[in-house]
């Protein structure tokens, strides 16, 4: 008797809605859980809170399916309606779409980007959820669809037909396809049946599962579709419901038979059964993080069943990732040993392979587990130090390109044991590429166009895809890839591969020109056996490549080779050319952060010239390189972890180079109200702007559809957004009463705020065009420039000028300093600066500025400075 009053303590039954079915969904914080019913409202419950839940206007009636992002979430409705509703402000933000007959399921990709809709139609939509004119239908399926369900990369869809088929789909190419039709599993449904057969992703993200007609649970392995364990539930009755815990070691089932069943998922055991639930659940769900599964039933209820998992059994859902339950890992028939993930994804980022433990072990018996048991074995036999000993593949069974990502923080940890001590090494990576995501990626991303890929099931080759923002002057293209290339280069007369060693082939460039006179021009090479290709680079005139011997290697545009040397700095991080320009960086000495540090070498090629050997990369303490690249008119500039764009004045003076700030993108006024959460991918500097891609929310790369480019003007830090408004306290204008005089002040920090920055810009934009073009013949546009930024940064000194002299006479020797800026080699500037003085009463500061025009006449300044 007292446990069973334990156990209706635990249960929290809440009428959440008018009696029918109803239906729930967390965020994917665990912070909010949200319900949908027959009714014309959702309602918002806050956990761990005892507060009324929030009450959502505005819904459709009969609702059949909700999902949520942890900023907002959305409802489908019998009337075929799918609405979108912001968790900010609690209201309907758009109608997403409509469908002509009922909607009956919804699923929403990990980061929120997509919303697939099952419905009564025979095709089903996949909305975007930020912009809803970007569609995908799902045609293959010739019946209306139940349910549909995400796999955790998001680039896979489960569609269960009414048929009693699965039709699964590959979202990651620009057209979705069906890759397979998984017969057997799921039984013939009506679409508004109470019995469920919805596509249950493992959250290792190996394998799938299913009710089946026999009112079982069948796990089926997503690489090979091989049905592994299954789950003999015993109940009576249709499955209406099932869920994974987060962790995948228990599974929780439901049956119109009234009972909820929790199972080990491991060894498929019975822990613990509710029976005789009140009404049918419909629909549950785990929370993200802690012991508690919320159900809803067809009487309208919600229940938050805190402690779900018996005491005796919570140390199943403390652990941390776990394998899906297979008869043997699909992942040891490619490689024997355990599969590691590409650097810079998650262990829910790429299906098909095993899981590496989440956390830190506690003790011995954590680390190796029941070691009788050959699975865990197996799992235990894991690269997790990176010495060499398992083979680094993603989840495809092909090498990774772990040089392409930047963990979180950007670095590559190498920790120091005891007294030994190693250096942190900066890793390889090639600018413009992305990580594998699913099984698609960007091989590269810039002004002319982009290069992407596409892993195919069968895991022996690619499909490259190469498309151009101009497509008048260039024709898109695609073709498939057999040598499985993982670096690519693009500008407007050719695209660039390369692809890493592979059995008893060594690596190898490809470079294809996009038109020529001749028949065909394209050609490849080999490099030596045991040298990897780290970085690549494509200029006008060259191609360059490091490779992991740390040699550079420079070839013509016909594959001619003309430089063969080993680089100073090492190991090799990146490159990147222009014209005869060849960039190269590598890592150096160890800094005081315990980093190495990086060194950069610029050298022509054409003329066999080094500009810069062996100079350090100005970065911060702790952060990492993101990007290199030369802008469109010639100058190097990276792109930094902290999000700071930096140019290289004086890189063809040697010992005279630094870098030089052009745009710090944590201080640009739309993140001032710390409203946005967003973060920037480099792609170009050109036409004086930086082009980048906005990344919303903790995301870190690009990913399909393409984003649109976005792009900022230069703005060298000098201050906080929130400090331009900063009063000068010393200002007395006695003319005014003190309203006025505090908007007076205001204006005028504002609009000198505005002028530095202009100045100091210019002055950087002038030494930087004067630096090249007293190297090279510059084109009468580029001197026309130069003597344009001399006049703005004239003209930006005379309006200084005058808002210090508004100031008052205690400003006069600040005022003077400005005049002395000028550049005015004619002494017109300065005769309007005098002026100027003169205008406001100034008559001192006129008369020293009437003296410094003289002396400049007769060239008596530059002896008084001698």
């Amino acid at each position: 008797m007292l446990a069973k009053m334990a156990l209706q303590q635990r249960i929290r039954g809440r009428h959440a809605h008018t009696p029918g079915a109803t239906f729930l969904t967390y965020t994917p914080n665990g912070k909010k859980l949200i319900t949908a019913g027959v009714d014309n409202f959702c309602r918002i419950f806050s956990t761990g809170s005892d507060d009324e839940p929030v009450m959502v206007d505005e819904c459709m009636e009969n609702s059949t399916a909700i999902v949520a992002s942890n900023g907002f979430f959305i409802a489908g409705a019998e009337d075929g309606t799918v609405s979108k509703y912001s968790l900010a402000d609690n209201t309907l933000d758009q109608v997403l779409v409509r469908a002509s007959l009922p909607v009956r399921d919804l699923a929403l990709s990990p980061d929120g980007t997509w919303v697939a809709v099952a419905s009564d139609e025979l095709v089903v939509k996949v909305v975007n959820t930020q912009d809803n004119m970007q569609i995908q239908i799902l045609r293959d399926q010739p019946r209306a669809v139940k349910h549909v369900a995400f796999d955790h990369s998001g680039s896979h869809l489960a569609v269960s037909c009414t048929d009693g088929n699965i039709y699964m789909y590959s979202l990651s190419s620009e057209e979705p396809n069906m890759i397979k039709k998984v017969d057997g599993m799921i039984k013939s449904l009506e679409s508004d049946a109470e019995a469920s057969s919805k596509v249950l992703w493992h959250p290792d993200g190996r394998a799938f599962a299913t009710p089946t007609a026999g009112r079982e649970i069948q796990v089926m392995s997503f690489s090979d579709w091989e049905r592994q364990r299954a789950f003999n539930t015993s109940h009576s009755a249709d499955i209406t419901a099932a869920a994974w815990s987060p962790n995948g070691a228990l599974l929780a089932t439901t049956s119109s038979d009234m009972n909820l069943c929790l199972w080990d998922a491991k060894t498929q055991k019975l822990l613990k059964k509710y029976a005789d639930m009140k009404d049918t659940i419909l629909a549950m769900v785990w929370h993200p993080t802690e012991n508690i599964l919320s159900y809803t039933n067809n009487g309208g209820e919600l229940f938050i069943h805190t402690g779900i998992v018996p005491e005796e059994h919570i140390s199943l859902l403390e652990k941390s990732l776990q394998s899906a339950p297979f008869f043997h890992d699909p992942s040891e028939g490619r490689s024997g040993n355990a599969i590691k993930p590409a650097n810079g994804a998650t262990n829910l980022d790429i299906p098909h392979r095993r899981p590496l433990r989440a956390q830190t072990p506690d003790s011995l018996a954590d680390i190796l587990g029941p070691m009788s048991d050959d699975e865990d074995m197996a799992d235990f036999v894991v690269d997790d130090d990176g010495a060499g000993y398992a083979p680094v593949v993603n989840g495809h069974g092909k090498r990774t390109n772990g040089h392409l990502g930047v963990i979180p923080n950007g670095t590559s940890k190498r920790r120091a044991y005891g007294s030994s001590f190693e250096p942190e090494i900066h890793e390889a990576f090639q600018p413009g590429s992305t990580p594998w995501r699913g099984n698609r990626r960007y091989l590269c991303l810039n002004l002319t166009g982009f290069v992407w890929t596409v892993s195919q099931e069968s895991g022996h080759h690619n499909t490259v895809t190469v498309e151009f923002y101009d497509r008048e002057f260039h024709r898109d293209f695609h073709f498939t890839d057999p040598f499985l290339y993982d670096k690519a280069c693009l500008n407007d007369n050719g695209t660039l591969f390369s692809c890493q060693p592979s059995h008893n082939a060594s690596a190898m460039i490809y470079y294809r020109p996009h038109e020529t006179w001749t028949t065909r021009t394209d050609w490849r090479t080999n490099l030596p056996k045991g040298e990897d290709v780290t970085a690549i680079a494509l200029s006008d005139s060259y191609v360059v490549v490091t490779t992991s011997a740390n040699y550079v290697r420079v070839y013509t545009l016909f594959g001619i080779p003309v430089r063969v040397y080993r680089q100073k700095a090492s190991p090799a991080v990146t490159c990147a050319a222009w014209r005869d320009y060849v960039l190269t960086i590598g890592n150096g000495p160890i800094g005081g952060d315990g980093m190495c540090q990086l060194l950069y070498t610029i050298e022509n090629v054409k003329r066999d010239e080094v500009y810069q050997s062996g100079d350090i990369v100005a970065l911060t303490p702790n952060s990492t390189l993101t990007s290199v690249f030369f802008s469109d008119n010639g100058d190097p500039y990276i792109y930094d972890s902290t999000g700071v764009l930096l140019t290289l004045l004086h890189w063809r003076s040697s010992g005279q180079a630094r870098w030089v700030p052009m745009l710090d993108t944590r201080l640009l006024s739309r993140l001032e109200t710390g409203a946005k959460e967003e973060s920037y991918w480099p792609v170009a500097v050109a036409n004086r702007k930086f082009h980048c891609i906005i990344l919303k929310g903790a995301d870190q790369y690009p990913y399909f559809p393409r984003s649109i480019l976005s792009e900022f003007e230069f703005q060298i830090p000098l201050t906080s957004p929130s400090d331009n408004s900063a009063k000068d306290k010393d200002e007395d204008p006695s003319a005014m009463n003190d309203d006025e005089a505090e908007g007076a002040t205001g204006k005028k920090e504002d609009d000198t705020t505005r002028l530095t920055q202009t100045l100091i810009l210019s002055n950087t934009l002038h030494t930087q065009l004067s630096s090249t073009l007293s190297h090279t013949r510059g084109s009468p546009s580029q001197r026309q420039t130069l003597i344009d930024l001399e006049v703005a940064i004239d003209r930006t000194l005379l309006q200084l000028l005058g808002l210090e002299c508004l100031a008052g006479e205690d400003r006069g020797m600040k005022a003077l300093e400005i005049v002395t800026l000028m550049r005015d080699a004619n002494g017109k500037m300065l005769d309007l600066a005098s002026k100027v003085a003169q205008r406001y009463g100034r008559e001192v500061l006129g008369e020293k500025i009437r003296e410094l025009a003289e002396r400049r006449l007769v060239g008596l300044e530059g002896e008084d400075e001698d």
